[in-house]
């Protein structure tokens, strides 16, 4: 494979087609990747996600458009491109019957991987992923987190330029995801590999990824950081404290400067979602203004997941979510 120009896209894929059978998986899909960026693929099931995976490794060709791997084609380019690609599928890549060791030996055989200084490169790889202490026991007695561990550095070992992931923690218990994800950030910090994430899994994306790329029944439907879409999706939020008798007056003005319903209890709380975040110090002063006593103000910042929901009622007509996500002090009146 060779390298795109700095700052050029390294994965294109421009106006893609492709159906099977009579079901379109992919309707004039174009998005771009450049390198060293981490991108999550995120969509409902049947979204398109793991076909376009297929389609960066070549494995699958498209019925139109063009797709490039920095300056070939992973159709007519295929071994070229895959030996600089790590592509880890939904299914583990590791024998049971080898031991950690033996299956990075086999895969370096696979591979290509030169043979000069094989044996330190397979155990800085296995000490990557918290395995050298296990590195001579077989895998058969991993962990369904230790495997997937070892997966990733199967699909690590030959220095691939970009690594597609399809689904990592998705069989994981939520220990196993943890580790998982731990070593996957190791790789996202380190800049040195372009990577693609499929996963459902919206906190696992907002942790991981520069850019997240929302499908929909195989478009593109939303492209950017979590914070940019955030902002385009007017999810953010506020949260108030105030004295019960100005409940009414604050919850009105609230409604309708959201134009969504708000949550209160009866315990002078206020929250709502759709705010954007310049709009409060001029509500809260106008609540103040009119005498309202106001102990706290809370921003909300929303997560991905609250992004994703909006981003589907918004194009499907369904109701406002109520926002799950962080929230962050602010003082009364303050940006």
């Amino acid at each position: 494979m060779h390298t795109s120009a700095p700052g050029a896209p390294l994965l294109v894929l421009d106006r893609i087609h492709k159906r099977f059978g009579q079901v379109v998986a992919l309707q004039d899909l174009s998005l771009e990747v450049r390198p060293g960026e981490v991108v999550g693929l995120l969509g409902h099931n049947g979204a398109g996600k793991t076909t376009t995976v297929r389609l960066l490794a070549g494995l699958l060709a498209p019925e139109s458009g063009s797709l490039r791997v920095g300056d070939g084609d992973p159709v007519t380019d295929g071994p070229g491109i895959r030996g600089r690609m790590g592509v880890l599928p939904a299914a583990l890549v590791v024998d049971g019957r080898l031991t950690a060791r033996q299956n990075l030996r086999f895969a370096a055989d696979v591979f290509g991987v030169e043979r000069d200084g094989l044996d330190t490169r397979i155990d800085a790889t296995l000490a990557l992923f918290d395995l050298a202490d296990r590195a001579d026991q077989k895998v058969a007695g991993f962990s369904s987190g230790m495997r997937q561990r070892l997966s990733l550095a199967r699909v690590l070992l030959p220095d691939p330029e970009v690594l597609l992931l399809d689904e990592p923690t998705s069989a994981l218990d939520p220990v196993a995801a943890r580790q998982v994800r731990r070593a996957l950030a190791k790789l996202a910090q380190d800049r040195r590999r372009t990577i693609v994430l499929c996963t459902h899994d919206l906190a696992e994306a907002e942790l991981l990824c520069d850019r997240v790329i929302v499908l929909e029944q195989g478009r593109v439907v939303a492209d950017g950081s979590p914070v940019e879409l955030a902002q385009a999706h007017g999810t953010g939020g506020v949260l108030l404290e105030i004295a019960p008798e100005d409940v009414p007056r604050a919850s009105e003005l609230l409604a309708a400067a959201s134009h969504r319903e708000v949550d209160r209890d009866g315990n002078g709380r206020i929250r709502t979602t759709g705010l954007p975040r310049d709009r409060i110090p001029e509500l809260v002063a106008q609540l103040a203004a009119d005498g309202a006593t106001i102990y706290e103000v809370r921003r909300l910042d929303p997560s991905l997941e609250d992004v994703y929901l909006a981003i589907h009622a918004q194009r499907h007509g369904a109701g406002s979510t109520p926002i799950g996500g962080r929230t962050e002090a602010s003082q009364v009146g303050s940006p």
